[in-house]
Order: structure tokens, then C-alpha cells, then sequence
């Protein structure tokens, strides 16, 4: 007698909708007595929300859409991430700097867990003292009209070398964008490393990857109960090899300032400090 063989992706299915339906009554009996004042929105569906509304065109021109049906403070149940869209000027004014210190709270998102040392940098962590004092040593030691002003040379040179090579390619394609990200690329690394870096070929692609899955769709931001569904999607593997890549570049350059520096003390030898080296002085 031949045994019913049941696929593997039904399996998984099956046991997906499953944790999600308990979930969802667990969340019920949790908040059966407590109705949140709400905006107007989109009339949802169990488990997913309004995700299936955000398909089939460019997200914001969806958002777009609904907001002209539901008004411009508009909620949406994006799976279990409950979300408020502001799409009048006037509103967003209100939130972003009237109001802007009861709205500064960041998503704890995965990729700021995980690539982002647990969103202990300044674009992922949550707003308070610490958030602050990072703040306020990018104005002072990184972004001060002095520090800025102390890397001209190296933007002028670069943009210099663009048009040359564009001069150059006249009559031919080009790729503009691959210039000017190439461009970026080595104004920010020599800004804050002094030098083009040895490992180009790969750390070019590194940052690549880190802004595809900082910027990208995660399934599992949006159900952050369910632990499970970064590993079954692949994410967190992903997420977690660009960490360790990255990791590995970082505390190379760090030893190689640290060296050079050391070097530079005791030849009394003087040289401009990059960003890498302020930090150092900072926070060793």
C-alpha cells in the first residue's frame, strides 16, 4: 500500500497559518477589552492586515491611492506592525517638527539587530541620552564646517577625475550611476580611512548588499512574533554573513590606524587625522 506523500512546502504552509491563527487569538483575548482611537483606514484581513493592498504598483503610489479614499492620517495593519501614513504637508509638518521628540522612536528592525550591532548606531538607535551624545560628536568632531572644510581637496580631486572620465567616454554609453556611486564611494573612503582600501573589490559589493536588505522588504519585521520566519526566509543568514564580512574590514582598518599611528608618534611624524582616527581619539 503506496503511503500518501505530502509535500514539504504544504507542510510549512500549513504549520505557518497555524502559529499565525494562535497568535492572532492570543492577541484577541489580550486586547479584547481595549480599542485603540485610531485614524480611518483600508478594511483589513486576518493575519496580514493591508499587505495585500500595498501590491501590484510602486508602494507609494498605492499609499497614495488609499490615502485619497481614507484621508491624509490614514492606519494600516501592515501583518502585525500597526502604521500610521501622513501624506499632507501640513500633518507631516506637525509630526516631523512640532512634534517631532514624541515621534523620534526607531523600529528595532533585524537588520539593525544584527548588522547594525543591535542599533547601537546613530541612524538605528532608539532617541534618548545615548542617541544624543552620538549626535552630538557627528556635529562637533565629524561634520563641523572645520572638518568638512579639511577634506576639500579630496572631493575636488574626485569630482574632477568624474569629468575627465565622462570628457573622456564622450560619443560612448556610459553607466552614470556606477560613476557617481564610484565617486561617493571613494570621497567617503578616503575621508574616513585616508586611502582607497586594498579590499575594494569586495567591500564595494558589501555596502551594496547591506543597503539591498537595510532598504529591501523583510516578511519578518512585519510578524516580529514569530522568531522563526527571518531563519525560513533566508534573511537572517544573509543579514548575518554581511556582518561578519563587514566586521572583518572594520577591525582591519582599525589595527592598521592604530599601527600607523603608533608609528607616527614615534617617528614624531605628523599627518592629517581621517575620521577613523578622531573616533579612535575619542572613544580608546
Amino acid at each position: 500500500m503506496e503511503q500518501l506523500q505530502i509535500p514539504t512546502s504544504l507542510v510549512l504552509l500549513s504549520s505557518l497559518l497555524f502559529i499565525f491563527m494562535v497568535l492572532r487569538i492570543l492577541k484577541k483575548s489580550k486586547t479584547k477589552d481595549f480599542t485603540p482611537n485610531l485614524p480611518p483606514g483600508p478594511r483589513k484581513l486576518p493575519v496580514i492586515g493591508n499587505l495585500h493592498q500595498l501590491f501590484g504598483s510602486l508602494p507609494h503610489h498605492r499609499l497614495r491611492d488609499l490615502a485619497e479614499k481614507h484621508g491624509p492620517i490614514m492606519h494600516l495593519q501592515l501583518g502585525q506592525v500597526q502604521t500610521i501614513v501622513i501624506s499632507s504637508p501640513e500633518t507631516a509638518e506637525q509630526v516631523m517638527k512640532v512634534h517631532d521628540i514624541n515621534f523620534a522612536h526607531r523600529p528595532h528592525l533585524l537588520v539593525g539587530q544584527i548588522i547594525f550591532y543591535n542599533c547601537t548606531d546613530i541612524a538605528t538607535a532608539a532617541y534618548g541620552d545615548y542617541w544624543r551624545q552620538l549626535r552630538k560628536i557627528s556635529i562637533v568632531e565629524l561634520l563641523s564646517p572645520k572638518r568638512v572644510q579639511s577634506f576639500r581637496s579630496i572631493r575636488e580631486e574626485e569630482v574632477s577625475s568624474l569629468i575627465g572620465s565622462i570628457s573622456s567616454s564622450a560619443g560612448s554609453i556610459i553607466n552614470l550611476s556606477r560613476m557617481l556611486f564610484s565617486v561617493a564611494y571613494n570621497i567617503t573612503t578616503r575621508a574616513a580611512f585616508s586611502k582607497l582600501r586594498k579590499e575594494e573589490e569586495i567591500f564595494v559589493p558589501l555596502v551594496q548588499g547591506i543597503i539591498q536588505v537595510g532598504a529591501g522588504f523583510n516578511i519578518g519585521d512585519l510578524f516580529p512574533s514569530i522568531k522563526l520566519l527571518p531563519w525560513i526566509t533566508g534573511m537572517r543568514s544573509r543579514m548575518e554573513r554581511l556582518h561578519q564580512e563587514a566586521d572583518r574590514i572594520l577591525e582591519s582598518i582599525i589595527k592598521e590606524h592604530r599601527a600607523r599611528k603608533a608609528e607616527g608618534n614615534s617617528s614624531n611624524e605628523s599627518k592629517a587625522d581621517d575620521l577613523v582616527d578622531v573616533l579612535l581619539y575619542i572613544f580608546v
